[in-house]
C-alpha cells in the first residue's frame, strides 16, 4: 500500500509538466529510500501523449535491483515498461534520482554529488527540447524540430509499432535466474533468428527465413503482423499476426527468451499475445536446469548417473565441468533426447557416431554432442534446452561426464538405461495419476447411479 501511496503522490506533484515535451533546464528529484526494501518501484510521471488508453508516458524510475536502488528514464505504454535508460547498463544511486534537460541539450540522469550516471551525449548540438511522440518515441530536437537523439536507435527487449529496426541491430533480454546468459532476436541479411547467449558460447533456438532467398534490408511491426523488407523498401514477407485487431508491439520475453506479437484488449485492459514463435514448453531454451530433459508431458526431469557413491542426480552446474583428459571422461548416449539449441556444426561431414563423440572428447570447452543418423555431429559448451522425443528420431545426445560415472567398468549401457527410466517413470506417474483418476471417478459415478436406482 505505502508503494502506491508513494507513486501517486509523486505523479501529482508533477502533473502539471505532463505533457508531451518539456524544455532545456527541466529538473526533478526523486527522494532514493534509506534502507533497502525488496520489490520496491518508485515513479516520478513527466511525460505523457494526448491519446486513448493505453497512453505512453515518461517516468523517472527508482527500483530495488539486487540490493540496490537502479534509477532510469523509462517509457512506459500503459504499464507495460517499453523502453528503458537502465536496460543494457544499470545505473545505482544513493540518496536521490534526478532527470535534468541541461542547458547546453544533454539529457541526464544524476545521484549524489551530481554524480552523472547516463547521458543522451548531446550536448552542443542545439537542442532545445525532449518530446515524446505517439509512437512511444522519446526524441530531444532542436528549434527546427530535427531529431539529434532517439530512444529508437537503443532498442531494449521491445519493438513498438512503427519503429524500424535494420539488418545487424538486436532486441535482448535477461532472464532473473541466470546470471550469465541472455536472448537475443537478431536481425540478419538472410533470416531472422533468437539466440541462447551463455558467455561466448551463442546458441541459435528459432528462425524465420524470406522465401526465395531473398536479402532483408529491415524489419517493422504492422498492423496485421512483423513486416520484412527487402531492397528498395519492398515489402518480402510478414508473420502474421492471426488477430483482427492492430497490434501494438513484439517482445522479447525476459525469463523465457519467446517472441510474441502483442496487442491491447479493452475488455481486460491489458495485452495479449497474438503471435509467439515458440508454443510448447520443451521449446524454450531455459525449460528446465542445467543437464535437466524436458519430458513428453512437459516437465522437467533430471538426468540421473550411477557413480560410485550411488545415484547423482545432474540438475546442477554439471557433471564435466573442468574435466578435460579422455582418461578423465566419457560420453555418455541418450537416444531419443535431442536439444533445441542449434550446436556448432563440425566442417567434416557424414562422420560416425564415434568420431562425433572422440570430438567432443577433444575439445575441454565441449560437454556435449548431438549426432543424426545421417552424420551431423553439433558441439555444445552448455548442457541446456534438452527435451526427449519420439523413439527412432535417429538423434543421438551424448553428454562428457567423469570417467567411472556410469559405475560399469567405463561401458555407459546403464547409464542410458537408468536417464530413460527416470524419463519414463516421470512421464509414466503422470499417465497413471490422469488415468487412475478418471477410472476413481467412472466407477465411484456408476456405484452412485446404483445405489440411486436401489433406493428408486
Amino acid at each position: 500500500m505505502k508503494l502506491c501511496l508513494f507513486i501517486l503522490f509523486i505523479h501529482f506533484l508533477t502533473y502539471g509538466h505532463s505533457n508531451s515535451d518539456i524544455n532545456i533546464g527541466y529538473r526533478v528529484t526523486l527522494a532514493v529510500p534509506m534502507e533497502y526494501s525488496l520489490g520496491f518501484i518508485g515513479r516520478a510521471f513527466i511525460m505523457e501523449t494526448d491519446q486513448m488508453a493505453p497512453k505512453f508516458k515518461v517516468a523517472l524510475n527508482v527500483e530495488a535491483v539486487e540490493e540496490k536502488y537502479s534509477c532510469s528514464i523509462d517509457v512506459l505504454l500503459g504499464d507495460v515498461r517499453v523502453w528503458s535508460s537502465g536496460h543494457l547498463s544499470r545505473f545505482y544511486a544513493t540518496e536521490k534520482c534526478v532527470v535534468e534537460l541541461t542547458q547546453g541539450g544533454d539529457l541526464q540522469l544524476k545521484g549524489q554529488k551530481e554524480q552523472v550516471g547516463w547521458r543522451s551525449g548531446t550536448s552542443g548540438q542545439g537542442v532545445q527540447r525532449l518530446n515524446l511522440l505517439r509512437t512511444g518515441n522519446l526524441v530531444l530536437v532542436d528549434d527546427l524540430n530535427m531529431i539529434k537523439w532517439q530512444s529508437f536507435n537503443f532498442p531494449t527487449n521491445i519493438m513498438l509499432w512503427g519503429q524500424r529496426l535494420n539488418v545487424a541491430t538486436r532486441l535482448t533480454s535477461f532472464p532473473s535466474n541466470s546470471s550469465n546468459s541472455s536472448f537475443s532476436f537478431e536481425i540478419q541479411n538472410d533470416k531472422i533468428a533468437l539466440y541462447l547467449n551463455s558467455g561466448k558460447l551463442k546458441y541459435a533456438y528459432w528462425e524465420f527465413k524470406p522465401p526465395d532467398n531473398q536479402n532483408i534490408t529491415f524489419i517493422k511491426v504492422g498492423n496485421k503482423g512483423l513486416e520484412l523488407f527487402g531492397d528498395k523498401y519492398t515489402k518480402i514477407t510478414q508473420i502474421p499476426s492471426g488477430r483482427l485487431e492492430p497490434l501494438r508491439f513484439l517482445a522479447l520475453g525476459n525469463e523465457t527468451g519467446n517472441l510474441g506479437l502483442y496487442y491491447y484488449s479493452p475488455d481486460t485492459g491489458n495485452f495479449k499475445a497474438s503471435f509467439q514463435a515458440l508454443n510448447s514448453t520443451c521449446d524454450l531454451p531455459l525449460a528446465c536446469k542445467p543437464y535437466g530433459i524436458c519430458t513428453l508431458s512437459d516437465v522437467c526431469s533430471c538426468m540421473r548417473f550411477i557413480t560410485r557413491d550411488g545415484f547423482n542426480s545432474g540438475c546442477s552446474n554439471g557433471s564435466s565441468v573442468g574435466f578435460c583428459s579422455k582418461n578423465q571422461v566419457e560420453m555418455v548416449e541418450l537416444q531419443g533426447v535431442t536439444s533445441v539449441l542449434k550446436g556448432t556444426p563440425e566442417k567434416a561431414k557424414y562422420v560416425s557416431k564415434e568420431v562425433c563423440a572422440n570430438l567432443c572428447l577433444d575439445d575441454c570447452k565441449c560437454v556435449a554432442a548431438l549426432y543424426s543418423k545421417l552424420g551431423d555431429c553439433f558441439l555444445y559448451g552448455i548442457v541446456r534446452g534438452v527435451k526427449q522425443v519420439a523413439w527412432g528420431s535417429g538423434l543421438s545426445y551424448m553428454v562428457k561426464v567423469p570417467k567411472g560415472t556410469s559405475g560399469n567398468h567405463g561401458k555407459s549401457s546403464g547409464v542410458k538405461k537408468w536417464v530413460f527410466v527416470i524419463v519414463g517413470v516421470a512421464d509414466g506417474l503422470i499417465i497413471a495419476l490422469v488415468l487412475g483418476g478418471t477410472g476413481y471417478y467412472v466407477i465411484q459415478r456408476r456405484k452412485n447411479l446404483g445405489d440411486d436406482n436401489n433406493s428408486t
